[in-house]
């Protein structure tokens, strides 16, 4: 992440992940996509932590969705390595909720794989919602990233 993002940052959550067997190659190298799905398993954890889980957002009569995400890869984590997901909750005025992430190798504490990501709030109607919920904002306010 840039300095510039950094700053943006509001809230940051970590927690550490032990690599499996299934999320590897033939070369005992984590596949490619199993780093979204860290991403993923990351912001779920946030969501918990900072009390706005997916199922908070859908008992709240949402839903949402990712509409973008990118992962940039600058070396690799194996078989048995233990990650440290870091997820950032990047605060903007905009209907939506944008994660960065960064995820380190424990055992030196390399940087393996930075990203990012852009999900959108859909209504029960699955039709895109242009203005905050109010439970949003609410949880905004609670936790002072306006």
């Amino acid at each position: 992440m840039s300095n510039k993002k950094e700053a943006c940052c509001a809230l940051t959550f970590r927690e550490p992940f032990r690599v499996r067997f299934s999320e590897v190659d033939s070369m005992r190298i984590v596949w490619h996509g199993e780093y979204i799905r860290y991403f993923e398993d990351g912001r779920e954890a946030f969501g918990h932590q900072y009390g706005i889980s997916y199922l908070d957002i859908f008992n709240q009569g949402y839903t949402l969705p990712v509409v973008e995400v990118s992962c940039q890869y600058k070396q690799s984590l194996t078989m048995g390595d233990t990650g440290i997901i870091e997820v950032c909750y990047v605060p903007t005025e905009s209907a939506k909720v944008c994660f960065e992430y960064r995820i380190f190798r424990d055992s030196d504490h390399a940087l393996v794989a930075t990203g990012s990501s852009v999900q959108v709030f859909l209504d029960q109607n699955n039709e895109l919602v242009l203005l905050n919920p109010p439970f949003y904002l609410e949880w905004k306010k609670r936790w002072k990233v306006l």
